[in-house]
């Protein structure tokens, strides 16, 4: 009787293929999650620039307050009250604006950043007139902003570590 040969996987190779695959499967786990936290650490560093950036146009529309000195100081993500209104009838001077434009910027980083605080020191070797108050002068001096948030590193086992966005501009 001739012997009928059987073409077909063992079960010793399904087990091996099965093998192959599953580490595939396991390393393609580990670069979704090397993506996912790359991904939120670019989302961050974003927010961060979003948040400067409108903080230095605000300074930019409020370049008295800049001048008298309104912005220096040191910000943390602790929201305080609610954003100051300025409900007389004249308006809001340069100090009351810079204040305005202080809680927004506090209730920012709260929002947007992590364990978020901030610095900004502007220095001018000028003193303005009341003439260049009054005319809005441009700021001639440089202001330096300092952001800093934690987040986690991209390697496992890492603890949160701080990350810091320096800007030198003039508004």
């Amino acid at each position: 009787m001739p012997r009928i040969r059987i073409c077909g996987f063992t079960l010793l190779e399904l087990l091996i293929a099965l093998l192959i695959f599953s580490l595939g499967l396991i390393g393609m786990a580990g670069l979704m999650m090397l993506s996912v936290k790359t991904s939120h650490s670019a989302y961050l560093r974003t927010q961060a620039s979003f948040i400067a950036q409108a903080m230095v146009e605000r300074m930019r529309a409020n370049i008295n307050g800049v001048w008298g000195g309104s912005y220096n100081g040191s910000y943390s993500d602790t929201p305080g009250t609610a954003i100051p209104a300025c409900n007389s009838g004249g308006g809001c001077d340069p100090a009351a604006v810079a204040e305005r434009d202080q809680s927004a910027f506090t209730a920012a980083l709260a929002q947007f950043l992590p364990d978020s605080s901030a610095t900004i020191n502007c220095k001018t070797t000028t003193t303005p007139t009341s003439t260049d108050l009054l005319s809005q002068r441009p700021y001639d001096g440089i202001c330096l902003m300092s952001i800093t948030w934690s987040e986690s590193p991209l390697t496992r086992g890492s603890e949160v570590v701080p990350y810091t966005l320096n800007w030198a501009f003039q508004p």
